[in-house]
């Protein structure tokens, strides 16, 4: 490792501590005034949605930090309404809840695999504006992120991760389709944003292809979002390259992987 690199690493390893600390400091007040805040991590296999949980919940208290990422629905939670699933394990006061996928399923890995039909995720795209609306309305806070990367980058996260013994438990057969329908996706999440970002529930985009800086981008942007005591502000400016809100903009100006 060279000295930059080492430098580097040094850098980005007391900058998370730092906002590691802040993210301490949101549970306090998360806890004391009662809160309930769910946070989404979407985007395509290998993004980086398992690290940047990993790094937010590290030191919070296990009591109150709740981590979902569930499996296929069972024949019953198919019979369900599609939301149903996933209230059970929204927050309760105090709580705060980190999806690792979530209702998002349905407009992007179930619509391109063929897991659902499109009349199933059309009705999606229409209704789920209106149940995040009820969440918002409950007083839940609710937070959209999309972890963008390039095809390039996802492919040798892909490879990396069939060569290291110890993320087996991460490879699934969804993976080796991941590149081929590539295209597919694309056009599911330009959809998907399009139809289901709204002023009161926006979505925010993380470039991810640097698994550090969109770590810290997003922990800035979340913390910057909920107010608390003791907030350190200078810690919070955000890189607008990396953290962005979403807008038809961005697929104009190439913000995001084609």
């Amino acid at each position: 490792m060279s000295k930059s690199d080492e430098s580097a690493g040094e850098s980005y390893k007391q900058e998370l501590r730092e906002l590691q600390i802040e993210l301490v400091k949101l549970q306090r007040h998360v806890i004391a005034a009662g809160e309930r805040i769910v946070v989404l991590l979407e985007g395509r296999d290998a993004a980086g949605k398992d690290g940047v949980i990993k790094r937010i919940v590290q030191y919070l208290s296990p009591r109150e930090t709740r981590v979902v990422a569930l499996g296929a629905p069972s024949d019953r939670e198919q019979s369900a309404w599609y939301f149903q699933r996933w209230v059970a394990h929204l927050p309760a006061a105090r709580e705060l809840v980190l999806f690792n996928r979530s209702w998002y399923n349905r407009a992007g890995v179930e619509r391109v695999m063929g897991f659902c039909s499109e009349a199933e995720c059309e009705e999606f795209l229409q209704t789920a504006p209106a149940f995040e609306q009820m969440l918002l309305q409950s007083g839940i806070r609710l937070f959209k992120y999309y972890l963008d990367i390039s095809r390039d980058e996802q492919k040798k996260r892909l490879k990396a991760r069939a060569e290291d013994p110890l993320k087996q438990w991460k490879i699934s057969p969804v993976d080796a389709r991941a590149l081929r329908h590539w295209k597919d996706y694309s056009r599911a999440r330009d959809a998907m944003l399009a139809r289901t970002h709204t002023p009161a529930s926006p979505w925010t985009i993380v470039s991810a292809d640097s698994k550090r800086r969109a770590r810290l981008g997003l922990i800035r942007h979340l913390l910057a979002s909920v107010p608390y005591e003791e907030r350190k502000d200078t810690l919070l400016e955000t890189d607008a390259e990396i953290v962005f809100p979403w807008s038809p903009a961005c697929l104009e100006q190439g913000k995001l992987a084609p």
